[in-house]
């Protein structure tokens, strides 16, 4: 399976300055392991900081931009697989990991730590990947004074399409990481006419293309479109911050609005974080080492008390009503969806 890549991501592949590469600790006399991840970086470097402390490994961290995170990283990844850089790969996403495993870029690695066996919506085939801490896709919205939620909020993502919020809807920029991911899952769920009319009817109804999940819930912030579609930990911080913006999940059960473009309502699209070892890692036993804490119940608190605001896979945490979800049809829509996404909202 091929996947296209827009002449944006080839410019970053010779551009290196577009990628952050933060260097956790200058002790040369300690081992050290490298880590890619498009986790954000205070949430990662956190992480990472907990990991050196108790191992007495140094971490070199490569993150990337906001607006490519995943994507520009996945590339790199492809562009190293000769002479690889990276040992593990932590990824805020399903996607971008499931096309690693897809090129032959990962190694399975030893079944984590768990106290039973792994879900198996969560592990990519012999243990090329796992996945745990769980987001959700969120529906933003503005808060104001006279705001009614009953009337003035959609309850589907087919109520984005309405005349109503012409020109007032927002969502990063879908070639590129989670709204990706969310645009992948749409057509594994609902077919591409059905996604395309869904995508037309956003564009002729001014929708309006951000550089990123945080930037969405900026733009709310500041009225600059009263809905958005967004990541939970984002909507989550902007929370913690008293911007006035709140969220609600899609409910599965919200009819379709007259007018509306006729796209299902699905429910919550869930987001893994995943955790891979590269195929060809230099340092191979540190990597194990370092994947097993990621993976961890120690590391799904830590990544549930930051800004992250994941829900854990181990504690019981009910989950919301979500679409279901096959990781290896997110893979097959791919291509199909980048394709589509190009047609319609044009290049990145």
């Amino acid at each position: 399976m091929s996947f296209p890549v827009a002449p944006r991501l080839i410019a970053l592949l010779v551009a290196p300055a577009v990628a952050m590469t933060l260097v956790a600790c200058s002790d040369r006399s300690r081992p050290s392991v490298t880590l890619y991840t498009s986790c954000d970086a205070p949430v990662a470097t956190e992480v990472v900081a907990a990991f050196e402390r108790e191992t007495g490994i140094d971490v070199r961290l490569v993150t990337d931009t906001e607006a490519t995170k995943t994507t520009g990283l996945i590339q790199r990844l492809i562009a190293e697989r000769e002479r690889p850089v990276a040992d593990v790969w932590w990824s805020n996403e399903l996607l971008g990991t499931a096309q690693l495993a897809s090129l032959g870029l990962l190694s399975p690695s030893p079944a984590p730590d768990f106290g039973g066996q792994w879900p198996e919506h969560l592990r990519g085939p012999e243990g090329l990947w796992y996945g745990h801490a769980l987001r959700t896709r969120v529906i933003a919205y503005r808060v104001h004074p006279g705001l009614d939620r009953d009337a003035d909020v959609p309850r589907s993502l087919a109520a984005l399409t309405l005349p109503r919020y012409k020109g007032r809807v927002g969502m990063a920029r879908p070639q590129f990481g989670t709204t990706r991911m969310h645009m992948a899952a749409l057509v594994a769920m609902h077919g591409e006419p059905v996604v395309e009319a869904w995508l037309i009817a956003l564009r002729d109804n001014g929708l309006r293309l951000l550089d990123g999940n945080a930037a969405v819930v900026q733009a709310l912030a500041r009225a600059e479109i009263d809905v958005g579609l967004t990541d939970s930990d984002d909507a989550l911080v902007a929370r913690d911050r008293q911007w006035p913006v709140e969220h609600r999940l899609e409910d599965p059960a919200a009819p379709l609005p007259e007018g509306a473009s006729p796209l299902p309502a699905s429910g919550a699209v869930i987001i893994p974080n995943t955790v891979a070892i590269m195929a060809k890692a230099p340092q191979r036993p540190l990597a194990e080492q370092l994947a097993a804490f990621l993976l961890s119940a120690r590391c799904e608190r830590l990544l549930a008390d930051s800004d992250a605001k994941t829900i854990s896979i181990r504690d019981g945490t009910p989950l919301p009503a979500a679409a279901t979800l096959d990781p290896a049809s997110l893979i097959d829509a791919i291509p199909r969806t980048d394709a589509l996404v190009r047609k319609v909202l044009g290049p990145t």
